[in-house]
């Protein structure tokens, strides 16, 4: 590792830490290290299960030389109570080995969602500020965030958290990649011949408006959070401009060759598991190289997106404020990540 910034990137293989550790080993002022998995080639890699304090503290001896943590790791789970607790003993699991292993951390950037502001409980009112007042919970997000608050002032080190929502990438196997959940039930539709129905409710199709956040600029504002001075200590959403889903289905249905239609409201976690078989025949007419069917697409977070029927939007004003100013652009986000899940064989 350079004499530099030392980054490592936990949870390299999701959506966010894989458009992470591309970005950083492009970048001549960085190195990284990936925690666990990367399909990045040439970024050496720790393998360190997080749930095992000893196993973790044994691992990142490797990282010793850590100055940044990019921490975006997640263990989902039904139970908010007990993923609360899992997710927060994995970051108190990492701190601690980074200290032992007397790491010279400088800053922690720490990832949240729209879950911080209660949208998986019901309608709330939007737009979301940072400063918004907590509700109760349990929330991971908050336990997390207080953890972090209290390492950093006992330890010395800085952190930032970055909020995205409903994030936009080209990475498969994601319960998160939004893009998968819409290409696999295009691909699907057009094998059949049929129109691009929205499989929501109208309300959510025509009226509401909802948001989305690009795993690459999400990345070059990971980097500019690690580093800026009004950063430090910090919370920022960092969303693309609002949309109604009317248009961007347009959008995915010209990637198609396809017409849109009418809606038509259904339960996805019901109907697309049947029509695996159609899907094998797909991946083998167009050799295909993604993850199995189930591992593909998490058809629950499509119902969850699809049928929200309030405006799920977040203020953007404070970080552009502090110097983050990359505008947004949720048209050309979604066409390029179906033409690099294209290319790399995930969709045909």
């Amino acid at each position: 590792m350079s004499n530099g910034n030392v980054a490592l990137v936990v949870g390299a293989s999701g959506i966010i830490g894989n458009a992470l550790v591309e970005t950083l080993a492009a970048h001549p002022d960085w190195s990284v290290r990936a925690l666990r998995h990367t399909e990045v080639q040439g970024v050496a890699t720790i393998d360190a299960d997080l749930h095992d304090a000893a196993a973790t503290a044994a691992a990142l001896r490797d990282a010793s030389d850590t100055t940044h943590v990019f921490y975006a790791a997640l263990a989902p789970h039904s139970d908010l109570g007990h993923e609360e607790v899992v997710n927060l003993a994995m970051l108190e699991n990492l701190l601690d080995g980074l200290k032992a292993a007397g790491a010279p951390v400088q800053r922690v950037v720490l990832y949240q969602g729209a879950k911080v502001y209660g949208v998986h409980l019901g309608k709330v009112h939007a737009p979301f500020y940072e400063n918004d007042p907590r509700y109760l919970g349990p929330n991971f997000y908050y336990a997390q965030e207080d953890l972090l608050c209290s390492r950093a002032e006992r330890d010395g080190f800085d952190w930032s958290i970055l909020r995205p929502d409903v994030v936009v990438g080209s990475t498969a196997g994601n319960p998160m990649n939004i893009t998968v959940t819409m290409a696999v039930y295009a691909a699907l539709s057009q094998a059949r011949r049929l129109p691009l129905r929205f499989p929501g409710t109208s309300v959510t199709y025509r009226d509401v408006l909802a948001q989305v956040t690009d795993a690459s600029w999400l990345a070059r504002a990971s980097l500019w959070a690690a580093l800026a001075p009004a950063a430090r200590n910090e919370a920022f959403n960092l969303v693309g401009e609002p949309f109604r889903w009317e248009r961007i289905w347009q959008h995915v249905a010209d990637n198609f060759g396809m017409e849109v239609s009418a809606p038509q409201p259904m339960s996805l976690a019901r109907q697309m598991p049947s029509l695996a078989g159609e899907w094998e025949n797909l991946v083998t007419r167009h050799a295909l190289q993604g993850p199995a069917f189930q591992k593909l697409v998490s058809w629950g977070f499509g119902d969850f997106i699809f049928n929200c029927e309030f405006d799920v939007i977040s203020d953007m004003g404070k970080i552009r404020r502090a110097g983050f100013v990359e505008p947004s652009d949720n048209e050309r986000w979604i066409q390029t990540a179906l033409h690099q899940l294209r290319q790399k064989k995930i969709i045909p």
